[in-house]
């Protein structure tokens, strides 16, 4: 697995933004098979900053419903990532 792959999207959400402002912990979407040491090596050398702390989640799918059929989305996994005081990441550059 490539450090390019197991970044997929940063997580925009208010509870997220409000996470970076209070704790300058960012939140991205990534592969599911990736473990901590994959998504600090794969953000340090994105964004060029120093990653103090990873933390992970595996959020299950939901269940969906359209007329009486249901589906079930996938699971997928997000991490949080601690940056130092004085450190940030740019999400969105040349905007």
């Amino acid at each position: 697995m490539h450090l390019e792959q197991v970044l997929v999207k940063p997580l925009l959400t208010e509870k997220s933004s409000i996470e970076t402002e209070n704790t300058n912990r960012y939140v991205f979407k990534v592969l599911k098979k990736a473990n901590k040491y994959q998504i600090k090596d794969a953000v340090e050398t994105m964004f060029d900053v120093k990653v103090v702390d990873v933390r992970t989640a595996i959020l299950p799918g939901n269940v969906k419903r359209a007329g009486r059929h249901t589906k079930k989305t996938s699971s997928w996994k997000k991490a949080y990532v601690k940056v130092p005081d004085g450190q940030k990441i740019e999400l969105f550059q040349g905007i």
